[in-house]
């Protein structure tokens, strides 16, 4: 294993997956976790409108139900960013990537204000495009080194994974980790449950420097 991430501490054959952990990927598996934790314990906050000129204000409550599947969204999502994290193979560390972006995308959707589903749409939109050159590059990578296995492709000398591979890849995960810009957007961080948004933050963050440091070591 490349000595980019940290030399490879402990390998967990789990069927076909191999989970690997190196000084990098424990970091991200910590902080991934610790954000996951958060968002179990953590409380809902209430959005409060306060109108422009006027001595007034208008606090907006969401129902039980909503907090519940908005709380059951984000721990998904901390739990995919975790799967991120520490997997050792390019084709799941692409379906957490697309579990990633779909996630977010319900997280986005819930919020019934209508300029938050169309952004939501468009976020969709574009999470769903991505998913084509995000397993593009895998099956690239594949098809010329016959392995999906970061580790093995990171030993690979005689047949390197090519360029395009690597570029799709980071393409695709791009447009999966576009949930910052939209929810900066539609303001989503000021909404009601915003302490479960964060996490979506923070999983469009980490699965982009574990792509950066996936490409680098194949």
């Amino acid at each position: 294993m490349s000595s980019l991430g940290g030399l490879s501490l402990y390998n967990l054959g789990f069927g076909d997956e191999i989970i690997y952990f190196t000084p990098f990927t424990i970091s991200l598996f910590i902080i991934a976790l610790i954000f996951t934790i958060f968002v179990v314990i953590s409380k809902p906050g209430r959005q409060i409108v306060i109108s422009s000129g006027k001595d007034a204000s208008v606090t907006k409550d969401f129902s039980d139900s909503e907090l519940r599947f908005h709380r059951f969204l984000a721990i998904g999502c901390g739990l995919a960013s975790i799967g991120a994290a520490v997997t050792g193979d390019l084709f799941n560390f692409s379906l957490f990537c697309a579990l990633v972006g779909i996630i977010n995308v319900g997280t986005f959707a819930i919020i019934k204000e209508q300029h938050v589903k169309d952004a939501s749409f468009q976020y969709g939109l574009v999470v769903f495009a991505a998913t084509l050159p995000l397993f593009a590059g895998a099956a690239v990578a594949l098809a010329v080194s016959g392995s999906l296995s970061i580790l093995e492709l990171s030993k690979s000398v005689l047949t390197p994974v090519p360029v395009i591979a690597k570029l799709l890849l980071l393409l695709g995960v791009a447009g999966e980790g576009m949930a910052p810009f939209y929810a900066a957007k539609t303001d989503l961080f000021r909404s009601g449950g915003s302490s479960y948004l964060l996490i979506c933050s923070l999983s469009s963050f980490l699965i982009f420097i574990r792509a950066i440091e996936i490409i680098l070591v194949i």
